[in-house]
């Protein structure tokens, strides 16, 4: 099997895996204001998290695949090492924050992979840091998209809390305990619909740059692939990210939790549609704050909040850090191999 074959083939398998990790390490951004709430069971939740992720990954096009497969770098200078490199860093990035509870960006740590590898690969020139669906445009909806979430959620929850109240407590219990099962439905979709798409792209780049495909046109294989293992990766949950989204930001009641995911819903279904690649995690985490500051600036615990900031600054230059580094060690074991 010729050389270029065998890193395809790696560059498929790593990239559904990072599809498989950022399924599981992304679940607590659809579910766990459900679970917080106790609207839904873990085991329900999730379930349902994963067939929507399934359905969101292959039925709502791929303008984010065509943005991260050709916005950062041209494809056409794109070499299978490089896309090692990247997946491996936003990978191992991933376990890490995984491991630590950490709910950070499974999107800033795959950008960042890319464009380090990039700048190993062919200098700094080489990455499309300006201009439509560049590094720069990519960036901004990245760093808006969790300010619009706080702020959409906040206003809606205010909203809802005005209509309702002269409404029985229970009575507002009952009812959004029904909306928030429609509206944690509905990010668990806009999550596949954004999140899977990012795999798609990769995988996309690398057989563009291999040569297996002459147009930037996701095959229905790599679609369905991706789809699969970012569903798959949703159904084996992430527990400890569950657990910081869902109760140690703020504790959330059914209303709140119906404000925060149809909020974070919106912004991500909409973010797909743009093709622009947004952070489910950083939307969502937005959303919970903006919530939670409708009982109080206080409600929130912000050290929590602080902590999960700063996984957020630190994941684009790490991760840019580690794939330049990465890179370095794959042309080494190649050049090995050459000998």
């Amino acid at each position: 099997m010729p050389e270029t074959t065998i890193l395809v083939v790696i560059v498929v398998f790593l990239a559904l895996a990072f599809d498989f990790i950022n399924g599981f390490h992304d679940t607590a951004n659809a579910i766990a204001a459900s679970v917080s709430t106790g609207v839904l069971t873990p085991r329900k939740a999730i379930f349902m998290a994963a067939t929507l992720n399934l359905l969101g990954a292959t039925l709502i096009g791929t303008a984010v695949a065509k943005t991260i497969g050709k916005g950062i770098i041209d494809p056409a200078i794109v070499t299978q090492p490089l896309v090692v490199a990247a997946l491996v860093s936003a990978i191992v990035w991933n376990l890490i924050t995984w491991y630590w509870g950490l709910p950070s960006s499974s999107s800033h740590a795959l950008i960042g992979g890319v464009v380090g590898a990039g700048i190993a690969s062919h200098g700094f020139s080489a990455i499309h840091w300006v201009g439509h669906k560049g590094v720069s445009e990519i960036f901004e909806s990245l760093v808006f998209s969790p300010i619009l979430g706080f702020v959409l959620a906040f206003s809606m929850v205010v909203l809802l809390l005005n209509a309702f109240r002269h409404f029985m407590p229970n009575k507002v219990r009952d009812i959004f305990r029904v909306g928030q099962i429609f509206a944690a439905a509905f990010i668990s979709f806009s999550h596949g619909s954004n999140d899977a798409q990012k795999a798609m792209g990769i995988i996309t780049m690398a057989l563009v740059s291999a040569g297996y495909l002459h147009d930037f046109i996701v095959p229905t294989w790599v679609m369905w692939a991706c789809a699969l293992s970012i569903a798959v990766g949703t159904a084996s949950g992430g527990w400890k990210i569950i657990k910081t989204m869902g109760t140690k930001i703020v504790k959330l009641q059914p209303l709140q939790g119906f404000g925060a995911d149809l909020s974070s819903a919106i912004i991500i279904s909409t973010a797909s549609q743009l093709g622009l690649p947004v952070s489910t995690t950083h939307v969502a985490a937005g959303s919970i704050m903006g919530v939670g500051s409708t009982r109080r600036f206080s409600a929130v615990r912000w050290g929590v909040a602080g902590n999960m900031l700063l996984a957020w600054v630190f994941t684009i230059p790490i991760t840019s850090t580690l794939a330049y580094l990465t890179y370095w060690f794959v042309q080494y074991v190649l050049g090995w191999f050459h000998r």
